[in-house]
């Protein structure tokens, strides 16, 4: 049980994504959050309004089925294989975040400065959480797929499109946290 409510190691792991894209490649489908994002768009109507959305979604009802795994597992992780909620960071990086206002950083995974519901509903960070939206879904849309997408299955098929965007993903993830992450705080 105990192997259960740790991390994984990358040879557990790795080797179970690597069946996994294995079975999808098999039975031709193509992981990616982002697209199940077009497919409840479709499902909502979306297609009356922008002609990108005129598909049919039903094509697509396994990724219903993926979303639901995903807040299903998110769920359950976190009710009952979390150890405890408190994590082991490095003393500099506990530090350089008390400088730009998260004071309780390794107290939990999720910290309040930045995710609890009073946070969120302030307008500071609704603005940020409305902006952090469309820019998700607007360079989703441009790089043609999300990190999950690119990184998982572009990477594992070589495709070069998803080796730039990976590599975007990474710039992009370093300029947030060094260069705009201090200042939102």
């Amino acid at each position: 049980m105990d192997f259960i409510l740790q991390p994984w190691p990358w040879y557990v792991a790795g080797p179970i994504i690597a069946l996994s894209m294995y079975l999808m490649f098999f039975f031709g489908k193509k992981l990616g959050v982002s697209s199940n994002l077009e497919t409840i768009c479709a499902m909502g109507g979306a297609g009356k309004v922008v002609d990108f959305f005129k598909f049919d979604w039903r094509k697509n009802k396994w990724n219903l089925i993926f979303v639901l795994g995903l807040i299903l597992g998110g769920f359950i992780s976190n009710q009952w294989l979390t150890v405890n909620d408190t994590i082991a960071l490095n003393p500099q990086t506990i530090n350089d975040l008390s400088e730009i206002g998260i004071y309780n950083a390794g107290s939990s995974y999720l910290p309040d400065e930045i995710f609890s519901t009073d946070t969120m509903l302030t307008l500071k960070g609704f603005l940020i959480l409305i902006s952090a939206g469309v820019l998700v879904g607007f360079g989703s849309r441009y790089a043609g797929g999300c990190t999950s997408g690119h990184g998982i299955i572009g990477l594992s098929s070589f495709s070069i499109e998803s080796f730039i965007a990976v590599g975007g993903f990474f710039i992009g993830g370093l300029f947030m946290t060094w260069v705009i992450l201090p200042y939102l705080f």
